[in-house]
């Protein structure tokens, strides 16, 4: 394995990824609408593969990312998804597709684990069968870990498990990956690593149930926040942060095979922030907006304490976070109010992407 002491914040190389070809699932997704558009700005040819958009207005609809090609399909269906994978042929696949609200789980749990479990598996057999991939990074969340309610963070090697059908879903997503690495793809040369990021922000999700998707909606048409539990904490990150990770550790997967693993991206754990911080935050850059707190009952269970030890991102792969937790939610806002008023939502993404490959 290489030297990993190099200079802390490494970023994406545009060098590496121009002229890859990448095969991004759930590009119609908040987060892949953003990685999109990061993709093409790094010169990669991306095909995208995903259900329609979800909400309307919808981060996809708006930005019109520049795709080599867009195909809306279900991952659940097998056949038609290795079609897709083989008529790709792609170098890498960044895997994000996925049912990801914890509230929706209750509704249906069985469409979340189709998504979630088998359409990872359904995915991981048709990179099997292409010969073209070198590189998978399959997305999953913070929430794979048994959450014991403990005040110390989550680590790699931390138990899995999951009280709600999401979290459940993508604990079992963690084990078909490792499954198929280790019995299937390592011995190909293909190195496949999961990502297990923390709570994301940032303009450009209108998603339901969402914290401050939820106050954009209440505040820019007079309402009242209702805020189920303002006590919770948990590992809050502008959306740039994890796809900045995705990237840098696909980089590193082609190259070295041996760092083929699990990884947590977040902020360092004490900066874990609980519901109520990240609304004050929210409120000030804002301007304003009325709020009204809930005694933390209201609703399906949802776990009151989470955090992630990110040490091994740092160590392993040289990434830690740049912004802070003001500066996320300050510019989720901003980008909020900027949309609303006028900009044009591609622009304020690419403004977003080039002012954090500056940052030091």
């Amino acid at each position: 394995m290489e030297d990993l002491a190099v200079t802390a914040g490494v970023r994406p190389k545009p060098d590496f990824w121009a002229g890859k070809r990448v095969l991004l699932t759930g590009h119609t997704g908040f987060k892949g609408a953003w990685l999109s558009i990061w993709l093409r700005r790094l010169g990669a040819d991306v095909t995208g593969i995903s259900l329609p958009p979800e909400t309307t207005p919808s981060l996809f609809s708006l930005a019109r990312p520049q795709l080599a090609a867009s195909h809306f399909q279900d991952i659940r269906d097998a056949t038609k998804l290795a079609e897709l994978v083989r008529a790709a042929s792609p170098d890498i696949v960044l895997h994000l597709g996925a049912q990801a609200l914890v509230r929706r789980s209750y509704q249906d749990p069985l469409g979340t684990f189709a998504t979630n479990v088998l359409g990872t598996a359904n995915l991981l057999e048709a990179v099997r069968r292409a010969p073209s991939v070198r590189v998978v990074v399959a997305v999953t969340t913070d929430k794979v870990y048994r959450n014991l309610e403990h005040v110390f963070p989550y680590r790699e090697t931390d138990l899995l498990g999951g009280y709600d059908a999401y979290s459940a879903s993508k604990a079992a997503a963690e084990i078909v990956i490792s499954s198929y690495r280790d019995s299937f793809l390592r011995e190909k040369g293909v190195a496949v690593a999961s990502a297990r990021a923390g709570n994301v922000i940032g303009g450009g999700d209108w998603s339901a149930d969402r914290l401050l998707p939820d106050a954009v909606r209440a505040w820019q048409s007079g309402q009242v926040l209702h805020v189920r539990r303002p006590k919770a904490k948990r590992p809050w990150q502008h959306v740039l942060e994890p796809l900045s990770a995705y990237l840098v550790l696909a980089e590193r997967l082609w190259s070295d095979l041996a760092l083929a693993d699990a990884y947590n991206f977040g902020p360092v754990s004490h900066e874990a922030a609980p519901v109520r911080q990240v609304i004050d935050i929210a409120r000030a850059s804002y301007g304003g907006g009325e709020v009204r707190y809930g005694d933390g009952n209201e609703g399906p269970h949802e776990a009151g304490w989470l955090a992630l030890e990110t040490a091994k991102a740092l160590h392993m792969l040289n990434i830690e976070p740049r912004w802070s937790l003001t500066e996320a939610v300050d510019r989720t806002m901003k980008w909020y109010r900027a949309q609303h008023d006028g900009a044009d939502a591609r622009a304020l993404c690419e403004f977003e992407i080039a002012d954090y490959e500056a940052r030091p």
